[in-house]
């Protein structure tokens, strides 16, 4: 049994200073009988914990950033009035910081017999799934001097997913993919390996899209245009490796990756192409694969929502085998994984040669912008060594780069706000260009 106002209570008696010691209920019962009762008393008539019954509705999903309504429903089957104070407990990570207290407790009032709902406001601060623990009520008798405590488990889940904040560059990449595929006024003539119709020449054209045969038929020179091929086959493979366990900023270089990796798929799913996702360290983490093309970004954003980096050596031969086994027929293979100089000469490039015998291979890293920073200080003896080491640490990347590209792979190298539209405008330059 829980009383109310405790310590003013034992003031009231009188009969021993408070905070010397704790009177045992014999004591209390001795000293003032009438008001015992009464407090036990208001104990019999507060409503019972444990007959409450509870089910749960609302969200099961939200964007990280985002609000999640949980609602819980609460029916009192006793004949007796519930006056209640409530605490409906998630992971402290549902909530933004100091925000708690105010979002999971309530006060309420449920008649015998009746059922009240109320509504939880979620704001979680991480990715992954946030699942609820007990429900705490407190029922108060009539009087409010005495109270009832128990505890129930009430099943939910909440997934949080990744925010996609890179769909601003959406629009903008579209528009120029519609220019690829010559769906607009300004058409890319002379690229793409499909094609598309005649036109009349116009200064400034690739001489070599010039169709003879046409313009013999005609008293003008006809070009051809030409579009992208469609129905390509794109495998995204994530290191969740310890390097992609990084922070740059607030962000982990994971969820730097995942961002990329959304809006390329959201890109190439527009573009006609077919998008599989392979997440990898030493071990599959997650898979997409074989989802039609308006399937792929919900289930992409579903299968990443709880993945999280695992601190152990990337296995560079078991996700090149793993790729391959993915990826039997030609297709373009992104690797979104660090860009440090150890785990690429000891790990991926001496397995490089079997993905770019077959494949078009590109690698997208998040670089730090810090180390920018870094480079460009001076005026102190700190900020020159900080200088030296930032210039030292952007050519050791720069060389790797190098390396990777004369492998035949197309590096992307950018801070976590531009990786995702470089990664997007590498992915149309090789569609232009006729590679995939």
């Amino acid at each position: 049994m829980a009383l109310t106002g405790r310590t003013a209570l034992l003031a009231a008696l009188g009969s021993i200073p408070v905070g010397v010691f704790a009177p045992s209920w014999a004591g209390i019962l001795a000293v003032n009988a009438p008001l015992s009762v009464a407090i036990l008393c208001d104990y019999a008539l507060a409503a019972p914990v444990r007959k409450l019954q509870f089910t749960r509705s609302g969200d099961t999903s939200v964007r990280l950033g985002d609000s999640a309504e949980v609602q819980l429903t609460v029916t009192n089957p006793t004949a007796r009035r519930l006056r209640a104070h409530l605490r409906d407990a998630w992971p402290p990570s549902s909530w933004v910081s100091g925000t708690e207290q105010a979002a999971s407790r309530h006060r309420l009032t449920v008649p015998a017999g009746e059922r009240r709902r109320i509504s939880t406001i979620l704001r979680p601060t991480r990715r992954g799934d946030r699942r609820a623990e007990r429900v705490t009520v407190r029922s108060y008798g009539p009087l409010g001097l005495a109270a009832r405590q128990g505890n129930h488990d009430v099943p939910w889940t909440v997934r949080v997913l990744p925010p996609f904040t890179s769909r601003k560059h959406l629009p903008s990449r579209l528009a120029r993919l519609r220019e690829l595929d010559g769906r607009t006024s300004v058409l890319t003539r002379g690229q793409g390996t499909e094609f598309d119709s005649l036109r009349e020449y116009v200064p400034g054209d690739d001489t070599r899209s010039i169709d003879w045969r046409a313009t013999a038929r005609q008293t003008t020179v006809a070009v051809r245009t030409w579009r992208p091929e469609r129905d390509r086959h794109i495998l995204i493979v994530l290191d969740t490796g310890r390097t992609s366990a990084g922070r740059v900023g607030d962000v982990p270089r994971l969820d730097a990756a995942m961002d990329a990796a959304l809006l390329l798929t959201a890109l190439a799913t527009r573009a006609g192409d077919r998008v599989d996702l392979l997440a990898y360290d030493r071990r599959t983490r997650a898979q997409v694969q074989g989802r039609a093309a308006g399937e792929v970004l919900p289930s992409m954003v579903n299968a990443l929502a709880p993945l999280e980096p695992e601190l152990v050596e990337t296995d560079a031969r078991g996700l090149s085998a793993t790729a391959l086994k993915y990826a039997p027929r030609r297709s373009l293979i992104v690797l979104l994984t660090g860009l440090d100089a150890a785990p690429i000469e000891e790990g991926l490039l001496p397995v490089l040669p079997q993905l770019t015998q077959r494949h078009t291979v590109v690698l997208a890293s998040v670089a730090d912008p810090h180390i920018a920073e870094m480079a460009n200080n001076r005026g102190t003896l700190d900020a020159v060594y900080n200088a030296a080491a930032g210039t030292q640490a952007q050519a050791q990347r720069r060389r790797t780069a190098e390396h990777l590209q004369r492998h035949g792979v197309t590096v992307v190298d950018a801070t976590p706000d531009n990786l995702a539209p470089a990664l997007a405008d590498a992915y149309l330059a090789l569609k232009a260009a006729g590679r995939l």
